[in-house]
């Protein structure tokens, strides 16, 4: 193909947004409270007691289901070309399972060496063991040059690997026990499974979309059954012949990565087309795509800030307006990148309206336990915020203003792992994180320490992906 190919800067930066701000919510100063809204809406102030049946989301709420639609976005871009290239499906189908696998041992690994976790009252010692299991993570899971030789390389992983065994072996924790399979980190674990089932399922209902969304219904189906006692239904979802990795529980995420595939391959087709005569075949002016782009932003602000305020007959009415303000200028888009945004919102605003006749049900929108309607709803506003970043990145070709969060984007196990084992075991040890803890005075300045401690995540993460030293999860 001739011309020039895109590049998938809005994706890498929907995911960079959504991992920062996972590290950012969890940075976020609870002495002294902030509003409500800048918590987990069902963990509220002053007492941050877990109330499942407070009904709203909060903007903390987006970014793990933000996260996960991007991974399932990015599911063309890593198996298309290996479908392509003539590799057997079920070597491929290994890959995907071997990859599961993977994440399961960095989910239980990250978890027994996070220096607060395994010690009451962490040392020196225990924040440099951080330290030593960031750099065992990093050998084992960094993407060598391929000037390295096959010997080396395996001589290298092999040596990670025997380091990670070793300060398992070693570890105690204050109740004085040791290494378990069923310490790990939940996210990741959620992740492995998502990954492993949602990769098996583009990969067989790649070219059949109503297969894909058959599958989705079934899933449906059986989360509105599971809890009828002595069912069928119920027996499956509560079986697991390996619970520490596996539960169907974790594949009602699926509802946002299934939908999340379906965007990737429009994605992925737009990616692949030459943007060389694009400018000459766009219909739709600098003017409206701001209009737009103000619509998307809108959209997702609005949706958060209603339902958080049980507001819903006016944030649905408000949210059609903008459905019908960004309708009208993408009607005549001709160009591919108007014509992919026009796709997308279509997807999106299906997505979202379908969250929004859920809401009622099971007592609201919730995160915790999560509702369908939370589901679809953030899944709706990821697809609007994807087309926020993309009218930036590939129509404004401003890909700079957000830069950072690309870069991240690219690497975000280095992002989510740095700030508990790299990031903060240095403040500590150079005595620099009692300098900060010194702007928890008042609320807000609490929070822009929790600001200052995700923006070295992010600085950390960033210098990775310029240097190519890429994790490979």
């Amino acid at each position: 193909m001739n011309g020039t190919l895109r590049r998938a800067n809005a994706l890498d930066a929907l995911r960079g947004l959504a991992i920062l701000l996972m590290i950012l919510s969890g940075n976020i100063h609870f002495a002294n409270h902030l509003p409500a809204w800048m918590y987990h809406a069902q963990v509220p102030p002053p007492n941050f007691k877990f109330n499942p049946d407070l009904p709203g989301i909060t903007w903390v709420d987006l970014v793990f289901p933000f996260f996960l639609f991007a991974m399932g976005a990015a599911f063309p871009f890593g198996l298309t070309k290996k479908l392509q290239s003539g590799i057997a499906k079920w070597k491929i189908d290994l890959q995907v399972i071997q990859r599961g696998l993977v994440l399961v041992a960095f989910a239980i690994f990250l978890q027994h060496t996070k220096p607060f976790l395994f010690s009451s009252d962490p040392q020196p010692v225990d924040w440099l063991i951080g330290l030593l299991s960031f750099g065992v993570m990093f050998v084992v899971l960094v993407r060598l040059p391929s000037t390295i030789s096959s010997a080396m390389r395996y001589g290298v992983k092999s040596a990670g690997i025997a380091a990670a065994v070793v300060i398992l072996a070693l570890l105690r924790f204050p109740d004085g026990s040791g290494f378990q399979l069923t310490r790990s980190d939940i996210i990741i674990i959620v992740l492995a499974n998502t990954a492993l089932f949602g990769s098996l399922i583009w990969i067989y209902t790649r070219e059949n979309i109503l297969f894909r969304l058959g599958i989705l219904g079934i899933l449906i189906a059986l989360r509105l059954t599971q809890s009828i006692d002595g069912s069928w239904n119920q027996l499956l979802w509560n079986f697991s012949p390996f619970p520490w990795m596996y539960k169907l529980y974790y594949l009602q995420y699926l509802f946002i990565v299934i939908p999340g595939s379906i965007a990737g391959d429009l994605i992925y087709r737009w990616i692949n087309t030459d943007q060389t005569e694009e400018s000459e075949r766009s219909s739709i002016t600098d003017q409206q795509m701001l209009i737009l782009l103000f619509s998307m932003a809108a959209s997702v602000t609005a949706t958060v800030v209603g339902l958080f305020e049980r507001a819903i007959p006016i944030t649905i009415i408000f949210v059609l307006i903008m459905f019908g303000v960004s309708s009208f200028i993408l009607k005549k888009g001709r160009s591919s990148t108007e014509q992919l945004f026009r796709s997308l919102f279509h997807w999106g605003s299906f997505w979202l309206l379908l969250g929004f006749f859920f809401e009622a049900y099971e007592g609201g929108i919730k995160k915790d336990h999560p509702t369908m309607s939370y589901y679809f709803v953030t899944t709706g506003l990821a697809h609007f915020t994807y087309i926020a970043f993309s009218v930036i990145t590939d129509h404004f070709r401003r890909s700079r203003i957000v830069g950072l969060l690309i870069d991240n984007g690219q690497n975000p196990m280095v992002a989510y792992v740095a700030g508990n084992v790299f990031v903060l075991p240095i403040l500590t040890l150079t005595g620099l994180s009692s300098v900060l803890d010194l702007l928890t005075f008042d609320p807000w300045f609490g929070f822009g320490k929790g600001l200052i401690f995700t923006l070295l995540v992010a600085l950390t993460a960033g210098y990775c992906t310029k240097k190519n030293l890429f994790w490979r999860t």
